[in-house]
């Protein structure tokens, strides 16, 4: 096993995959700063907003350098995945329930926020466990952290009290990256109103070292009044606050989205003048949605974790996550057909690759290691035409047709066939269904597929899915269409009421040449574009 171990190690040092290489830079930085027992990677979360993918891809990703780490190095290592929720609630997000309840809360720290989903205690809380349970769902090893806790217990009391030794070092950090109205108010420090319990953005006039206090001057009454950063006492400002809790926690390791590039420089510069050195980390592009928008939390324009796990794997989140992390990627519906066979053919290579591939494998990095093997008989894509054709209600509709194809298949002995089923009809009835649109073909057309008819109906009854693509090419060629992909897109808009569509040979197979020759037989009798009319 020793053996295994250092083979691997050797492998990881030339492993071109990205999560090798961003291993690589922290083990550079780790030889610098020297040895730990434990490696401290951290996700950070604002849970203003409802969670997005985006926030759960960084954990993804980081846990894949974090094993990529742990094979290059053998060291221990720990993921701390830490909520900001003492931060300040800043506006009311605009797909939340109870709007004007929540108004009522600006300026409070976001776990004294009531929930409008009436689901926990507060709105961070809501959020917290969003979180948390997509990351339980998917298996991944962490600790989980709380701001609030953090503050109040006394966790970050030590590292504030050297925040507020260099508060000169750390204001003429920030100062020159502010506008003239926002220096002549800005302190690293938010105080904690005792009176309200909101997140005060309040002048600082005087700072106390020795005592562990800061003075300020009250927004509401303009008085001066002294509180402790201690305790809970007070809230840091956001980019000296990740700084702090770097220092604190002894963070290694940090990815963040390229809009934070400002901010990891300057909460860089305050870790170093507090003595520490910052961690190592990737700056990563920003999910677009389908109109190349930027997604935001409180626009709700991106999809959600639910939206993504009720049309497609865990896994194949985990592999759209990992793919290109520096290059910018719209996230919307279209993509997880794709995404969801994608991962299905890295996984069918992974057997027979050697250590030096496997490694480079997007299968290795989702499960941290090679997992079981794990092969479908059909494609989702191939699923989800065969849902959208025989317009499925249930999986079990499906299923009907697939045993005709496999006899021996069946739920039992392929479970994970049944979820991609299972999968496949959810995403039909949500959204192919409604955007069907079956065409009448045309004179020239009728007669091809007359012709297309007879060629199924002369083939063997055993025919493979390659023998009736054949048939398809054929008739094709036949009809002396310029560019067969005319052919096929007559298919799919006549047969199926979409614009793009599966390998024709493989769907005629699964779907059945009895059903497929009536299938055309309704397309020329006008039936399929008349149903489709009717339903809508």
């Amino acid at each position: 096993m020793n053996d295994v171990i250092a083979q691997l190690q050797d492998i990881a040092q030339d492993a071109k995959a990205w999560p090798f290489a961003e291993a690589r830079a922290l083990a550079a930085r780790m030889e610098k700063i020297g040895a730990k027992d434990t490696v401290l990677f951290e996700t950070g979360y604002g849970p203003s907003g409802l969670p997005h993918i985006g926030t759960f891809g960084e954990v993804v990703r980081t846990t894949m350098v974090r094993h990529a780490y742990e094979t290059l190095t053998g060291q221990a290592t720990k993921l701390v995945c830490f909520s900001d929720d003492m931060d300040g609630f800043r506006k009311v997000p605009t797909n939340i329930p109870n709007q004007e309840m929540m108004a009522n809360y600006i300026d409070m720290p976001l776990t004294k926020v009531p929930d409008p989903f009436g689901t926990a205690p507060s709105y961070g809380m809501h959020n917290n466990l969003r979180l948390q349970a997509f990351l339980d769902g998917f298996g991944f090893a962490y600790e989980f952290k709380s701001a609030t806790e953090c503050y109040t217990n006394g966790d970050f009391d030590t590292t504030l009290i050297r925040v507020l030794e260099h508060y000169d070092a750390i204001m003429a950090i920030m100062l020159p990256t502010l506008g003239p109205e926002r220096q002549a108010t800005y302190s690293p420090f938010f105080p904690i109103c005792p009176d309200t319990g909101r997140v005060l953005q309040a002048k600082v006039v005087g700072q106390n070292p020795a005592a562990g206090t800061i003075s300020y001057i009250d927004p509401a009454t303009g008085d001066v009044r002294e509180t402790e950063v201690t305790g809970g006492k007070c809230k840091l400002q956001w980019k000296c606050d990740w700084a702090m809790r770097w220092v604190a926690l002894g963070v290694d390791y940090e990815m963040s989205g390229k809009d934070l590039i400002d901010s990891v420089t300057q909460s860089s510069k305050i870790a170093r003048a507090l003595g520490s050195t910052p961690p190592a980390g990737l700056s990563y592009e920003l999910f677009l949605d389908a109109n190349g928008e930027k997604i935001s939390k409180s626009k709700g324009n991106g999809l959600s974790v639910e939206d993504w796990l009720r049309y497609g794997s865990p896994e194949s989140l985990a592999l759209f996550m990992y793919g290109q992390p520096k290059r910018a990627k719209r996230l919307h519906f279209d993509v997880i057909p794709k995404t969801v066979d994608e991962y299905y053919q890295h996984l069918d290579k992974i057997s027979t690759q050697e250590d030096a591939a496997l490694l480079e494998n997007p299968v290795w990095h989702i499960h941290s290691g090679a997992p079981s093997l794990s092969v479908l008989p059909v494609s989702f894509t191939l699923l989800l035409n065969l849902a959208a054709v025989c317009h499925a209600e249930a999986p079990d509709i499906v299923w009907g047709y697939v045993t005709d194809y496999a006899p021996d298949v069946s739920p039992a002995s392929h479970p994970e066939l049944d979820r991609m089923i299972g999968y496949a009809v959810n995403y039909y009835q949500d959204l192919v269904r409604p955007q069907k649109i079956y065409r009448l073909p045309n004179a020239t057309e009728q007669s091809h597929l007359q012709a297309l008819k007879h060629a199924l109906g002369d083939l063997p009854d055993h025919a493979s899915g390659e023998e009736i693509q054949s048939a398809v090419y054929a008739v094709g060629k036949a009809a002396e269409y310029e560019n067969l992909r005319d052919w096929f897109k007559c298919l799919y808009e006549v047969l199926l009421g979409q614009t793009e569509g599966p390998r024709m040979g493989s769907f005629f197979a699964l779907y059945g040449r009895d059903k497929s020759v009536q299938l055309i037989d309704d397309a020329l009798a006008g039936r399929l574009s008349a149903n489709a009319s009717a339903a809508s």
